[in-house]
C-alpha cells in the first residue's frame, strides 16, 4: 500500500491521476498545506524540501523496508516503474518520456506557479504588473511549445500515452486563471479533450476536491497570516536527530 501525502493542487493530481491509471492501491494522508502540515517534522522526514506531494510505499519491489519518495516527477517515475506502465524503459521510449517529466518540472510547474502567484498578489505588494505580464507571457509560450509538439504526435513523448502526459495536465486545468485561452491551440485542444475524457484522470483529478482552500471568504487577518507563513520562507534551522 502507499501512502500519499497529498493536497489538491496541480503538483498532488499529477500522482494521483497516475495511481489511478494504475489502478494501484493507495490512501491518502491530507497534507494541508493552508495550516502548515508540510513543516511539521513528521513530515519533513520524508520531504525534506517541504512541499507536497510526497508517498511511502510499504510494500516496495524486492521487498524490505517501507520506500519514501519526494518531488512529483521523481513519485511518478518510482509509480511508474513500480508498475511497468505508461513509462518505457527501452533506451529511445524512456529518454523521449523522461525530457518532458523534466520539461514539465522545470519549466511548466515553476513558471506557472509564479505566474498564478503574482496575479494572486495583485497589489497588496506594490505594483506587480512585471512580474505578471512576464509569468503570464512565458505560460502562453508553453502553450505554443505544446501545441507544437502534438502537432507533431498525438501523445507528447511520441505515439504512446505516458507520464509526460499525466504530469503536464493538471497544470493545464487553471488555464483560465492565468489568463489563457486553450481555444487557441487547435491540438493541444485535441490532446486536453482526449485527456478529459479518461475515467482515471477524472478520477484523479477529483481526489480531495472538496480540501481546496476558499481565499474568498477568509478575511484579511486570515490571508495575511497564511501569505506570512507560505511566502519568502528563508532558510530553516538544522533539526537535531
Amino acid at each position: 500500500m502507499i501512502d500519499l501525502h497529498y493536497w489538491p493542487t496541480p503538483n498532488g493530481k499529477k500522482v494521483t491521476i497516475l495511481l489511478e491509471e494504475c489502478a494501484m492501491p493507495y490512501q491518502v494522508i491530507p497534507c494541508n498545506i493552508g495550516k502548515g502540515d508540510q513543516f511539521t517534522n513528521e513530515f519533513l522526514k520524508i520531504c525534506p524540501n517541504n512541499r507536497m506531494p510526497a508517498l511511502v510505499d510499504h510494500d516496495p519491489a524486492g521487498g524490505g523496508a517501507p520506500v519514501s519518495v519526494f518531488e512529483s516527477g521523481a513519485m511518478m517515475m518510482y509509480i511508474a516503474e513500480k508498475a511497468g506502465q505508461f513509462w518505457p524503459q527501452d533506451v529511445r521510449g524512456k529518454y523521449a518520456v523522461t525530457e518532458w517529466v523534466m520539461w514539465q518540472m522545470a519549466n511548466q510547474g515553476p513558471k506557472s506557479g509564479e505566474c498564478g502567484h503574482f496575479r494572486r498578489l495583485g497589489d497588496s505588494q506594490g505594483d506587480q504588473s512585471y512580474a505578471v505580464r512576464r509569468f503570464t507571457d512565458e505560460v502562453n509560450r508553453f502553450y505554443g511549445v505544446l501545441n507544437q509538439r502534438l502537432y507533431d504526435c498525438p501523445y507528447l513523448a511520441g505515439d504512446e500515452y505516458s507520464i509526460a502526459d499525466m504530469i503536464v495536465y493538471p497544470w493545464c486545468a487553471v488555464a483560465e486563471s492565468h489568463d489563457q485561452n486553450i481555444n487557441e491551440f487547435e491540438h493541444f485542444k485535441r490532446w486536453w479533450d482526449e485527456l478529459s475524457a479518461r475515467p482515471a484522470v477524472q478520477r484523479g483529478m477529483d481526489v480531495c476536491k472538496d480540501m481546496t482552500m476558499d481565499l474568498d471568504s477568509m478575511s484579511e487577518e486570515e490571508k495575511t497570516a497564511l501569505r506570512k507563513m507560505l511566502y519568502n520562507q528563508r532558510a530553516r534551522p538544522v533539526v537535531e536527530r
